[in-house]
């Protein structure tokens, strides 16, 4: 019983909080959200490549073909996100499996204990 109220003050409320989602709901749900984040972070990557060699690319930027330039940035944000997607997806259904598996852990000795309390009641 310490154990099943130990759950519920820490890791069950997220548990809890997530199970409260469908799986598909969860993990579209999450899978856009890391999207985001990889597309902020792949800007703040490549604005932080060009500001650390600014006087380069000022440079080099007369020089270069933008159109290419851009498209090589576009490949390369295409292969990123792609990535971070299909990993982030594998992650979030890996979490959401481990909190069913915790959940229906902590149901059966809910189950259990209503079980106990029952026959203690009857005798």
């Amino acid at each position: 019983m310490t154990h099943m109220a130990a759950y519920e003050k820490g890791a069950g409320k997220r548990d809890i909080s997530i199970s409260e989602y469908f799986r598909g709901d969860y993990m579209s749900f999450q899978v856009w959200k890391s999207a985001l984040y990889g597309i902020l972070g792949f800007g703040i990557i490549v604005a932080l490549n060009v500001l650390y060699d600014f006087s380069t690319f000022l440079t080099d930027f007369y020089k270069m073909n933008i159109l290419e330039y851009f498209k090589d940035l576009a490949v390369k944000f295409g292969v990123f996100i792609a990535i971070y997607i299909v990993v982030s997806y594998f992650i979030y259904a890996y979490r959401y499996y481990r909190v069913r598996k915790h959940l229906d852990t902590y149901i059966r000795l809910l189950n259990e204990l209503y079980a106990m309390y029952s026959n203690e009641k009857k005798q």
